[in-house]
């Protein structure tokens, strides 16, 4: 039995949340970046002589903070060793902590960093020091933290200056918090949710999380915590600014039965094994694809036991997909350049990056509905491939198949099935110009104005009143997509098995050849070969 992806959807979902998950931020001071604002810092705390020897001594100073804080909290500390998993550690000290809120252990690890070093010159008998930014390795302390709005969570300080930061964070259990303190009954799933009985609310929680809350937590507990810096300093304009390093944003679709999990990946892995090339990304991620942009194009698909995930990259960001639990499709979005969508990286970017996670996942769900719900009827492809006449009397010629302008133009109409604004006529011509051999000279305008009319008096695309902007219509997006995949998937590589000179075995070529033998016995057999005597 064929698996309908629309129905798996539409009837066999419980739960459909859209939510934040984890959230990686950096945590730097504008003021302490350069070696200049180091002196300029260093002499305002009575330093004349910005010696190498004073940053030791700031370092020190932190990391007796540290063990202070530790003894009197009576905080574990741990000191990871090469290759362990930070959060398998975590996972096990949280699993003991029975308080409402603090902070669980104390880690420490060696690791690579941009700091600042010291070098002693003497240059006509004076001596002075010239400070770079230069990688290390240096001490990191991981504060591992149970707070009462976000759950579990860490921020980790560099021991050395200029004290950069990080802050990790799970909009998942940040909603569960709230879930809690509203008495609202849920059923976890992971980092996610199984069952609510209150959905609607559940959404709602998750549209709230914002650079508000993430900024209230980062300075409730900068306030608590041992801190590199004095509370002067911070006041006198030293403190940490949070920027967005990667976040991800998903959608959970808990289905009824895992057997419809399983079903739903069968018939997504068949019908969208070439969505991660560049026409497909092009699509989900709704960016344009040139042949400049960085990155590899492929559909990965990852099997680790007996469940599948889909993985499809854009530039340094990925959307993947995979059976969450044995319970839940998990459509994940992961940003981790802010600046490949075109905006900076600091905090307040995050409500329109998580914007663009959730119409990523979406699109994508959209694309793998379109891939499969696009069969026509005998009489639908007759009406693309012949002439028409529409009822004011106005003829369409028809777009034949196996034409390599009209092949083209229906690829080309994929990279728009999801495009909120349309496309244009640059857009058309430069996605004609991609497939066809010296594009712009053998696509001309006129010929580009003709297939827009009939595309249109087809009732494939539909112009937008007063622009020059065209959208799909739903019977266009199905009449592209069939087009396509039938010429990709059934005549392409049925006429290449019946190439005589290709040197490659193909089953379908063996086939065709044991049709024809088998053919050929009937005819024997039926003396239709010979010429018939005369009488």
């Amino acid at each position: 039995m064929a698996v309908n992806i629309n129905e798996l959807l539409s009837k066999h979902v419980t739960l459909d949340i859209e939510c934040m998950d984890r959230i990686y931020l950096n945590g730097y001071i504008p003021t302490l970046q350069t070696s200049g604002q180091l002196v300029y810092y260093l002499r305002e705390r009575g330093y004349p002589i910005p010696s190498p020897a004073l940053f030791k001594k700031m370092t020190t100073t932190f990391k007796a903070r540290v063990e202070l804080f530790a003894r009197d909290n009576y905080t574990p500390i741990i000191h990871f060793k090469r290759g362990e998993r930070k959060d398998d550690i975590a996972a096990k000290y949280l699993k003991k902590f029975d308080k409402e809120e603090g902070v669980v252990f104390i880690g420490i690890a060696q690791e690579r960093a941009i700091a600042f070093k010291g070098y002693k010159k003497v240059k006509k008998g004076r001596v002075y020091f010239d400070l770079s930014r230069q990688p290390a390795n240096v001490n990191h302390i991981y504060f591992y933290i149970k707070d009462k709005e976000f759950g579990p969570g860490f921020i980790k300080v560099c021991t050395y200056v200029p004290f950069p930061v990080k802050v990790c964070l799970n909009g998942h259990e940040w909603a569960k918090q709230q879930l809690r303190k509203e008495g609202i009954p849920f059923e976890p799933l992971d980092n996610g949710f199984r069952s609510c009985t209150d959905p609607e609310r559940l959404q709602e929680i998750c549209d709230r999380l914002g650079p508000t809350q993430i900024r209230e937590f980062f300075t409730r507990w900068r306030e608590r915590l041992p801190w590199p810096l004095s509370d002067e300093s911070i006041e006198a304009g030293y403190g940490h600014k949070l920027s967005i390093w990667q976040m991800e944003v998903s959608r959970t679709q808990v289905f009824d039965r895992p057997q419809n999990g399983r079903r739903f990946f069968e018939g997504v892995i068949r019908e969208n094994i070439d969505l991660g090339r560049p026409d497909g990304i092009s699509v989900v991620f709704d960016r344009r694809i040139t042949k400049a942009t960085p990155g590899k194009f492929r559909t990965r698909v990852i099997n680790q036991g007996v469940h599948p995930s889909l993985h499809f990259n854009y530039k340094r960001n990925q959307v993947k997909q995979y059976f969450k639990e044995n319970r839940a499709l998990r459509t994940e979005t992961t940003i981790n350049n802010p600046k490949d969508f075109r905006v900076n990286k600091g905090l307040d970017n995050l409500p329109y990056l998580q914007k663009i996670g959730r119409m990523t996942n979406r699109r994508l769900l959209d694309v793998e509905r379109v891939s499969q719900d696009c069969a026509l009827s005998q009489e639908g492809v007759e009406r693309v491939v012949q002439p028409t006449v529409t009822e004011d009397g106005r003829r369409a010629s028809g777009l034949r198949f196996g034409d390599k302008r009209v092949m083209c133009l229906f690829l080309t109409l994929t990279l728009f099935l999801h495009a909120a604004h349309g496309f244009t006529h640059k857009d058309l011509r430069m996605g004609m110009a991609d497939l066809l051999d010296d594009g712009h000279t053998t696509y001309l305008s006129g010929q580009m104005t003709y297939d827009l009319r009939r595309l249109r008096l087809k009732g494939i695309i539909w112009r937008v009143p007063h622009t020059n902007s065209y959208l799909l219509t739903p019977y266009g997006m199905k009449v592209s997509m069939f087009f396509t995949k039938m010429n990709a998937r059934v005549f392409g590589p049925g006429f290449a098995a019946m190439e005589p000179d290709d040197p490659i075995p193909r089953p379908l070529a063996r086939a065709f050849r044991d049709v024809d033998r088998e053919i050929g016995k009937i005819i024997d057999g039926a003396m239709l070969s010979k010429r018939a005597p005369k009488t």
